[in-house]
């Protein structure tokens, strides 16, 4: 594997520069596993804080072990979210949702939070088959530059009976780098989108990376395997 911190073969470093240079590769190897426990760790502990105070003291696992058990709140926590969720699956539940909403949106400022909290939660967690169709190229911000996109899905609507264009427009979502959760999403004719083989994830790598990492980088020139 080639990192950004390999010396080229033909020099001949000294012992500082290949010291350096070993260092660096194993801060690169090193803190994507640190990073991912520690976070990994600090959610399952928010948690824990969280939902454990709720729970009556004589029901705490710390009663009966002697000691405070990680991550019995996140259990906790899963089980509960299952069992409202598949309460709010029938009827009944979703009657209640139904009457709580109503109240909630005559609420001035608690309904703005929680519109807005609600579409997040549903653009994140929603279980649905929506979801980047393909990786393409496209001209942006001018003609000549070239940026990977997402295509999201054709438009319609407003947007397609409005635009001025004769054909299909489709929407495509442009990520910034290094973090591809923000972007922008913009409207382009059918023609002006040229769709990659590459996969969803190996374009995201591909920004993410920005531009180190070619899912064929041995040949560019092919498509990936």
């Amino acid at each position: 594997m080639n990192t950004p911190f390999d010396e080229e073969p033909h020099r001949r470093p000294g012992l500082f520069s290949r010291l350096r240079a070993s260092f660096l590769t194993g801060i690169v190897v090193i803190a994507p596993v640190w990073l991912t426990i520690w976070l990994i760790w600090s959610v399952v502990g928010w948690i824990d804080s969280a939902v454990l105070p709720i729970i009556p003291q004589r029901f705490q696992p710390q009663e009966y072990v002697g000691i405070n058990l990680r991550g019995v709140g996140v259990v906790i926590f899963l089980i509960f979210t299952v069992l409202v969720g598949w309460i709010a699956k029938g009827i009944l539940g979703r009657s209640l949702i139904q009457i709580a909403e109503s109240l909630v949106s005559r609420m001035p400022v608690v309904r703005s939070v929680y519109s807005g909290i609600k579409q997040i939660s549903e653009t994140v967690f929603a279980q649905t088959e929506r979801s980047f169709e393909k990786a393409c190229l496209i001209q942006y911000p001018r003609r000549g530059i070239w940026a990977i996109g997402f295509v999201s899905t054709a438009a319609k609507g407003e947007v397609s009976e409005r635009a001025e264009t004769g054909g299909e427009l489709l929407g495509v979502f442009v990520p910034t780098t290094p973090n591809p959760t923000s972007g922008f999403l913009l409207f382009f004719p059918a023609e002006d989108v040229i769709l990659l083989d590459m996969t969803i994830e190996d374009a995201a790598k591909l920004v993410i990376s920005a531009g180190l990492v070619y899912p064929n980088e041995k040949d560019p020139t092919q498509p990936p395997e």
